[in-house]
């Protein structure tokens, strides 16, 4: 035992956490199977690999700032009938990626929208890529605030450092000409860097009117629209349609 608790510090001391705390469980399984030396320390270091990365993923996942945790596998592609599923799973291949490639879920409250963006960004996060959803509102506040806040500067570090940003419910509130700009600048930065999926209940032409300047408006769909596919999502609010009551009839 004191052998065993010798090699359980040296692997702490190398940094090797988890396969000091996994050694005397494979040693005995090492034992129970007659396992080769190196089976034996392979499955040790296959351990540790795999606790780094799953530690890694959840890094991530924290650091991306999903609102809930969604998955294409739960989309309802009967109820929501405008998105055809063989693309949905396409951009699960997450090949765009790479290329940087943007998505738009536009159309109006409740029809997936956000859902799909999630699943995409999950997705993204469980394949190893660095991804950050924010919302519209939350954005333009960090932008505003990013000399005096280091939080928002923060914020905006982590976003300009990500392989897909998810920017969520463009078109809720108005933007005035300098936060338009300001939202110019952060599209104008990630071009052809870095990939980008929106969601927005306008559709592309009512996005002059609410950005406030159609000159701003126009550089900033030509960027995003360079490289995109568009979903124009339609249908019944999902919320409304498959919402839950206190009463009972």
């Amino acid at each position: 035992m004191i052998i065993l608790k010798e090699v359980q510090e040296q692997l702490t001391a190398l940094s090797l956490s988890h396969s000091a705390r996994s050694l005397e469980k494979v040693l005995a399984k090492a034992q129970a199977e007659d396992w080769t030396p190196l089976q034996m320390l392979n499955t040790l270091l296959l351990e540790e690999r795999n606790a780094r990365a799953d530690k890694a993923r959840e890094k991530r996942l924290k650091n991306a700032g999903f609102p809930y945790m969604a998955t294409i596998e739960e989309f309802d592609f009967g109820f929501q009938t405008s998105v055809s599923k063989k693309h949905i799973y396409q951009l699960l291949e997450l090949t765009w990626l790479e290329s940087a490639y943007n998505i738009m879920f536009l159309g109006p409250p409740s029809v997936g929208k956000t859902f799909l963006a999630v699943s995409l960004g999950i997705a993204a996060v469980n394949t190893g890529y660095k991804v950050i959803f924010i919302l519209m509102e939350q954005l333009i506040h960090a932008l505003k605030t990013q000399e005096i806040s280091p939080r928002s500067k923060q914020k905006l570090k982590r976003l300009y450092q990500a392989d897909l940003v998810i920017i969520d419910e463009i078109g809720f509130q108005p933007v005035n000409r300098n936060e338009a700009n300001l939202l110019f600048g952060v599209i104008n930065q990630l071009y052809q860097q870095t990939s980008i999926i929106l969601t927005s209940n306008k559709s592309l032409v009512e996005w002059g009117e609410f950005m406030g300047d159609p000159v701003i408006t126009a550089a900033m769909l030509d960027r995003l629209m360079h490289k995109c596919e568009v979903f124009n999502m339609e249908g019944e609010s999902y919320r409304l349609t498959h919402r839950e009551r206190i009463l009972k009839d």
